[in-house]
């Protein structure tokens, strides 16, 4: 029987040149009327994809909210999502979501996501992110999991980015 912290092949994704990888199925669930995904599966999937990029990098939604990092829980919470939708998927797509760092510092993270099929760019998102203390204030990102995400991939200067970014 697997434990919570065991891993699926590529169930939490992977790490790539480009930054965080996540395979995402497109079911019946995922689609509108049309057939053709929902503009709010976008969210979810971007969601999904910040999330195993901070499990992969050792930082579990879970072990925050215990106060893992400096005795002191913390979690996340977004402040603002710019969205670009490009092109349409559907029922049976396999997308990947790529997520990678634009910035990190005093209480937030900004982090650049493209949701793609193959060569086909679908989604594009810039997602700033709050750290947020257990009372719900905001706080700077605490040294030890700064020390872990610095590593991480950050996006290219000279990647397209949306409008305002």
């Amino acid at each position: 029987m697997m434990k919570a912290g065991d891993a699926w092949p590529d169930i939490a994704g992977r790490f790539t040149t480009e930054g965080h990888v996540l395979p995402v199925r497109i079911y019946y669930e995922d689609t509108d009327f049309s057939g053709r995904v929902y503009h709010a599966s976008y969210l979810r999937f971007c969601e999904r994809g910040r999330s195993e990029l901070l499990r992969s990098a050792g930082l579990s939604h879970s072990e925050l909210l215990e106060g893992a990092q400096e005795d002191s829980a913390i979690f996340f919470a977004v402040r603002r999502m710019e969205v670009d939708y490009l092109a349409p998927a559907g029922i049976d797509d396999l997308l990947e979501v790529r997520s990678t760092f634009a910035a990190l510092s005093g209480a937030r993270l900004i982090i650049d996501q493209l949701v793609s099929r193959g060569s086909t760019e679908i989604v594009r998102a810039r997602v700033t992110v709050a750290a947020l203390a257990a009372n719900g204030r905001p706080r700077r990102l605490p040294a030890a999991l700064v020390a872990k995400l610095k590593p991480m991939p950050l996006t290219p200067a000279t990647e397209k980015k949306t409008e305002s970014g």
